[in-house]
């Protein structure tokens, strides 16, 4: 069963973490100011406990040429953070004497280039409520590449009657984390205090906001009003759920799917108001006929693409495809990375788990203990069977092949096993 199957990975996971405290050691590096091509000179940077609430436990000053040294008081896992220009920078300290050279840029509150090239809306309806989860994908192409960061770095506007679950963000080359929305102006405007970096090659800043409204399946109009143009605004929704476009955009279906519709509009401008209505009552799909498992529904059934149970286009490639690949990997990329952090200094025994808090977010990290001696490639085993399963798990729930119930099971056993474990002294 895979709740079973789950349940194992998840106790293979925690036995990766047993071995000895590890030895203080000397983290060097060059901080470089990649606006300028330059040393960053006078920054400071400091050594932070993920496992203290991101405590600090050492700092210094780049000197002329950029330079800093930090030591590690030895338990770890930690990261670095360079504070540029008011802006922080992290990166995980390194391993066995690698350099932990850092890249910075240059910030101003507005910087020409930054823009969203989709917002993706998923909703879905049930119990009297609405449940909406909307991405953003943003852009920084400045240039020379500068970072956008202020108390209201990127502003959204939600229904005024929207009550927020739940926010993230992920820096380009970053964790996903959770993140303050702060109200910023009338209400239902809101603003993520976070850094929009330059991109990273095809990578760019990602911010995250899940909300409900009180509906009763009657038509609701809702209003997107972006702060900044958009390449592409999408709406997924279930088949059994019915939309309508409103004034302000021309909206276009992209794709056949069995249980899913797909909305598009295309180079929306900041400031326009776009209203489209909904009405009826419906979850994504969770259930579906085909026989294979996710997986296969992913190298098969959508040409290849990730997305398993989302259809393939017609005449066009779906525009979305790469933001629900994001949506899909996710869970697995953030446990994933997490782990492989922490895997870097073996632990002595099991300590609670703490908030990757400071990274201008909470990215809840769990720390376990591992079998004393446990061959490398054994963990690599073993994280990369955890990484596949929790990557299946997800794709079966995109696919439709696997139902809401199973799947909040087995999510449900992973963290109970994971919890337990970490609880115990």
């Amino acid at each position: 069963m895979k709740k079973d199957r789950s349940i194992l990975y998840a106790a293979a996971f925690v036995l990766m973490f047993a071995g000895a405290l590890a030895q203080a050691a000397t983290v060097t590096g060059t901080v470089t100011d990649k606006t300028t091509g330059n040393p960053a000179a006078g920054d400071t940077v400091a050594l932070v406990d993920v496992q203290a609430a991101m405590a600090q436990v050492a700092h210094a000053t780049t000197n002329a040429e950029g330079h800093y040294s930090l030591t590690e008081p030895g338990s770890g896992p930690y990261l670095i953070r360079v504070m540029h220009q008011g802006a922080p920078y992290f990166i995980a300290a390194p391993q066995d004497g690698g350099p932990g050279d850092i890249p910075v840029y240059d910030v101003k509150a507005k910087v020409a280039g930054v823009r969203i090239e989709a917002d993706v809306l998923e909703v879905q309806a049930a119990n009297g409520q609405l449940d909406v989860d909307e991405r953003y994908f943003v852009h920084n192409l400045s240039s020379p590449p500068v970072t956008q960061y202020s108390s209201h770095s990127f502003e959204i506007v939600l229904p005024a009657n929207a009550t927020i679950t739940e926010t993230g963000a992920q820096r380009p080359n970053g964790l996903p984390t959770s993140v303050q929305l702060n109200p910023y102006g009338p209400k239902g405007h809101y603003a993520f205090d976070f850094p929009i970096q330059p991109d990273q090659g095809s990578k760019d800043t990602l911010f995250d906001v899940g909300y409900t409204l009180p509906y009763t399946g009657s038509p609701l109009t809702l209003h997107s009003l972006l702060t900044l143009p958009a390449d592409d605004l999408g709406v997924l929704l279930p088949k059994s759920m019915t939309f309508q476009a409103g004034a302000g955009a021309n909206f276009s279906p992209i794709q056949e799917d069995p249980g899913v519709q797909t909305l598009l509009a295309r180079n929306v401008p900041a400031g326009k108001l776009i209203a489209f209505t909904i009405s009826g009552i419906g979850s994504m799909p969770r259930e579906q006929g085909n026989s294979s498992g996710g997986q296969e529904s992913a190298a098969n059934g959508n040409g290849g693409q990730p997305g398993g149970g989302i259809g393939a286009p017609i005449d066009t490639p779906d525009p979305l495809t790469k933001y629900k690949w994001w949506i899909l990997g996710g869970l697995a990329l953030l446990l994933t990375i997490a782990a492989a952090f922490l895997l870097r200094k073996p632990m002595a025994e099991a300590v609670p788990v703490s908030s990757l808090a400071g990274a201008a977010g909470a990215l809840p990290v769990p720390v376990a203990p591992t079998a004393p001696g446990a061959p490398a490639t054994k963990d690599a085993a073993l994280l990369n069977a955890l990484k596949e399963e929790l990557f299946a798990l997800e794709s079966e729930k995109i696919a439709g092949t696997l139902a809401a119930k199973e799947y909040d099971e087995v999510k449900a056993a992973l963290e109970t096993v994971l919890k337990r474990a970490l609880n115990k002294k």
